[in-house]
C-alpha cells in the first residue's frame, strides 16, 4: 500500500486522539475495548499510524549504533537499517498462503546503496519505491538454516534520507512459521485457523525484514481474512470490528508502535472470541472454549499487579492471552500485548498457570530488554524464568514457588547430564547451528539459577534494586552477555572484590556446568512425596497407599519423575508397579497435561504396552514440543518395540504438528 507521508504534527495528532479514545473505552465485558472506534475509522487510523511511524524515523537517529554482528542474519543494519514494516496481506485458505505487500521504512549511511533482508522460501514478485519504480534485487545462495539474503540495490543514501520500499510478495503453504488448520484440527470444527511463530528465525518465511533480535521495528498491518474469520496480532487492534470489504471479505487493522524484535511479530486468524478479566486484560480463544479458559486464566491480571510492584510499570499497554488450538508447538510465545498460549495449559484447576507467569515477565526480560543475538537467549529465558517464579511467590506464597524451583532443578540435573559440556554454558556459540538448539533447560533454569544464586549472596532487597534498574537502563535495546556483566559490576557490585569473587559471575555464564556456590532449592513440601516414592518404588508398597488426592500438580510429577538418589535415567517402576498404579490412579485417563506427560514417560521407558494407547492419543491430540520431542525420544531410544510404536504414531501425528515440532522429531524418528 502507498501511504505517503503526512507531518509530524498531524499524524501523531490523530493518532494519540484514537489512542485516547481507545483507553476511554476499557471495560470488563466481554467485547474487545477497542470498540470505540468504528470499523469505518479504522482505515483512517492506521493511515494516521503508519504516517506517524514514518515521521518518528525521520525525525530519529538515521543508525543503529549498539548492532551486534548477527551470524543467523544477513541483515547489514550498518549500512542500511529497517525501523518499521507495514503489512498489507492476504489470508487465503484455499492456496494456504499470505500474498500482499510489505512496505519497510528504512535509514541508511550516506553512500549505501543495498538493503539486505532475511528471506527464506518467500516468492519475491518486484520491489519498488514508494512511487512505484522498480528497484532491482536478488536473492543470494541457500542456506539451510538462514534462508537468502534479498538485496536491494537503491540510489544511494544522503544524511537524513529516509526511504520507504515496497516488496510485494507471497508465501509459501510450507511457510515454517505458519501453520494453516483444517476445520477438524480446531476445537469447533466448523472454521479453519491461521497461527504464526517466528521465533527464532522463522518470521523470514513470512516477512521480508531484517531478522535479527538486535534490530527493533515497529510495524502495523492490514490484514484480509474471509468474511467468517478474525484476525489478531501482537499489537494494538485499530477496531473490534471489521471492515466489510464488498466481496465477502474483512479487513483488520492493527499497530505498534513500539519497537520489537522481528521473531514478536505474530498473527492468528480464525473463528475466536474475547472476554476480559479486567480493564487491560483478557482472553481470546475459541467461542466453544472461552468459559474454560477465562475461569483458568483469571490470575493473570493480579499477576500483572505483582510483576509491576515487583520490577516496574507494565511499558505494553494491554495484556491479553489467545489460547490456540492443541497444535501450537510452545506452551506459550510472549508475543507483546498477546501471548500466545496452548490449551494444555486449560487444567480445569489453575495448577499451571505458571505459564502464564512466565510469559508475562517476558514484556520486561525479552521484549523490553531483548537478547542482541541467539548466542544470549539465556537473557531472556533465565531472567524470565526468574521473575515467573517471584511473580508465583507474590501470588501463591513462597512454598508454591519453592516446588516449582525444585521440578526446574531436577530437570537440569538431566539437561545437564545429556547435552555436551560446551552446550551447557549460558553464552553459546551457534555458529552454524539452528539457533532453535539453544533452546533448551540450561537457558531457563541455569540462567534462573544464576539469578537466585546472585540474589541469595546479595541480599533480596538488594538484587530487587538492581533487578528493576536493569530494566530501566536497558529498556528497548539489544543486550549482549558482556553488557549484563558490565551493568551488575557497575551498579551491583560496585568495585566489592568480595561480593565479586563470591558472585562467580564469570564462571556462571562462560564455564560449563554448574559453579560452586550454587544451591539446590529444597521444598518441604516434596518430603511426603519423596518417602510415598521410595515405599512404593522400592520397598513394594500398593498404590492405594499413596495420599494422591491430596497432592497437587507439582507433587505429583515429582512422585511420577522420582528416583533413588545416584541414578539417572533408568526406568524405577516394573511393569507390574506400573499397572497397580495405573489401576489406582487412572494416569492413562490423566487430564492434567503435565501428570499425562511425566506418567508416559515412567510407563514408555519401562516398556508398559498399556500405556501406549494412551500415548498415541495424547501425541495425536497436541503438538506442544515439550511433550511430544521427550516421548518420541523415549520411544526410539527402546529396541524395536519403541521404534515401531513411534514410526506408527508419528505417521499419524506428523501432518498435525506445526514445524516447529515436526523439524525436532524428524531429527529422532526420520520423516515419515
Amino acid at each position: 500500500m502507498n501511504l505517503r507521508l503526512a507531518s509530524k504534527a498531524s499524524a501523531l495528532a490523530l493518532a494519540t486522539a484514537l489512542a485516547a479514545s481507545l483507553g476511554a473505552c476499557a471495560t470488563t465485558t466481554s467485547t474487545y475495548p477497542s470498540s470505540a472506534i468504528r470499523s469505518v475509522d479504522a482505515h483512517a487510523a492506521y493511515v494516521a499510524a503508519v504516517n506517524a511511524a514514518t515521521a518518528d524515523v525521520s525525525a530519529g537517529p538515521t543508525a543503529q549504533t549498539e548492532y551486534v554482528r548477527d551470524v543467523h542474519s544477513f541483515a547489514r543494519p550498518e549500512e542500511a537499517r529497517v525501523h518499521h514494516v507495514n503489512l498489507d496481506l492476504v489470508a487465503d485458505f484455499d492456496a494456504k498462503t499470505l500474498s500482499g505487500s510489505a512496505t519497510l521504512i528504512v535509514t541508511g549511511k550516506p553512500g549505501a546503496t543495498s538493503l539486505v533482508l532475511d528471506v527464506k522460501n518467500l516468492d519475491i514478485r518486484s520491489v519498488t519505491d514508494k512511487d512505484g519504480n522498480g528497484l532491482p534485487f536478488s536473492q543470494g545462495q541457500r542456506d539451510a538454516i538462514k534462508g537468502q539474503p534479498l538485496t536491494i540495490t537503491v540510489p544511494a543514501f544522503q544524511s537524513g534520507d529516509v526511504r520507504e520500499i515496497v516488496i510485494h510478495y507471497s508465501t509459501r503453504p510450507d511457510a515454517a512459521a505458519l501453520q494453516w488448520l483444517s476445520p477438524q484440527q480446531t476445537a469447533g470444527g466448523q472454521h479453519p485457523y491461521l497461527f504464526s511463530q517466528g521465533q527464532a528465525i522463522l518470521t523470514r518465511t513470512w516477512i521480508p525484514t531484517q531478522d535479527s533480535p538486535g534490530i527493533r521495528q515497529t510495524y502495523t498491518a492490514r490484514i484480509i481474512t474471509p468474511g467468517n474469520l478474525r484476525a489478531v496480532m501482537s499489537a494494538e487492534s485499530l477496531s473490534s470490528e471489521a471492515t466489510p470489504m464488498g466481496d465477502g471479505r474483512s479487513a483488520w487493522y492493527f499497530n505498534l508502535d513500539k519497537p520489537v524484535p522481528p521473531y514478536l511479530i505474530a498473527l492468528g486468524v480464525g473463528d475466536i472470541a474475547f472476554k476480559a478479566f479486567d480493564q487491560r486484560s483478557g482472553v481470546w480463544t475459541e467461542p466453544g472454549e472461552l468459559d474454560r479458559a477465562h475461569h483458568e486464566l483469571v490470575p493473570t491480571a493480579p499477576m500483572i499487579d505483582a510483576a509491576e510492584a515487583l520490577y516496574g510499570p507494565y511499558q505494553w499497554g494491554r495484556y491479553d492471552l489467545l489460547v490456540l488450538p492443541p497444535s501450537f508447538p510452545f506452551g506459550g510465545m510472549e508475543n507483546p500485548m498477546l501471548t500466545f498460549a496452548t490449551p494444555t495449559i486449560i487444567a480445569g484447576d489453575r495448577s499451571l498457570v505458571s505459564l502464564v507467569a512466565h510469559e508475562l515477565a517476558h514484556s520486561w526480560s525479552g521484549n523490553l530488554v531483548t537478547h542482541a543475538t541467539w548466542d544470549d537467549f539465556w537473557l531472556n529465558e533465565g531472567f524470565t524464568s526468574y521473575f515467573e517464579n517471584r511473580i508465583m511467590e507474590a501470588i501463591y506464597g513462597h512454598d508454591a514457588a519453592v516446588q516449582e524451583q525444585v521440578l526446574a532443578w531436577a530437570g537440569l540435573q538431566d539437561e545437564l547430564a545429556s547435552l555436551p559440556p560446551e552446550d551447557t554454558r549460558l553464552k553459546l556459540d551457534l555458529a552454524g547451528r539452528d539457533p532453535d538448539e539453544g533452546m533448551n533447560t540450561i537457558a531457563y533454569d541455569k540462567g534462573a539459577a544464576f539469578l537466585r544464586t546472585i540474589e541469595r549472596i546479595a541480599g533480596r532487597e538488594r538484587f530487587d534494586v538492581w533487578m528493576r534498574g536493569y530494566f530501566e537502563r536497558n529498556a528497548w535495546r539489544p543486550m549482549t552477555t558482556d553488557r549484563f556483566l558490565e551493568d551488575i559490576r557497575t551498579h551491583l557490585v560496585r568495585g566489592d572484590a568480595k561480593l565479586e569473587a563470591d558472585l562467580m559471575l564469570e564462571q556462571w555464564v562462560h564455564q560449563p556446568g554448574l559453579p560452586s556456590n550454587v544451591q539446590a532449592p529444597v521444598s518441604n513440601a516434596f518430603t511426603v512425596v519423596d518417602q510415598a516414592a521410595s515405599a512404593f518404588y522400592t520397598q513394594g508398597g500398593e498404590a492405594s497407599d499413596i495420599p494422591w488426592a491430596g497432592w497437587n500438580t507439582q507433587q505429583r510429577q515429582r512422585f511420577l519423575n522420582w528416583k533413588p538418589q545416584g541414578t539417572s535415567g533408568a526406568p524405577v517402576a516394573n511393569t507390574a508397579q506400573l499397572a497397580d498404579l495405573d489401576a489406582a490412579l487412572k494416569l492413562n485417563q490423566e487430564g492434567n497435561a503435565e501428570v499425562r506427560f511425566a506418567w508416559l514417560q515412567l510407563a514408555l521407558a519401562a516398556r508398559y504396552e498399556p500405556a501406549v494407547a494412551s500415548a498415541d492419543a495424547f501425541l495425536t491430540q497436541m503438538g506442544r514440543r515439550k511433550f511430544v520431542l521427550p516421548l518420541f525420544q523415549t520411544l526410539w531410544g527402546q529396541d524395536d518395540w519403541g521404534k515401531a510404536h513411534a514410526r506408527r504414531i508419528y505417521a499419524k501425528a506428523r501432518p498435525l504438528y506445526h514445524p516447529v515440532t515436526a523439524n525436532s522429531v524428524d531429527a529422532v524418528v526420520g520423516r515419515p
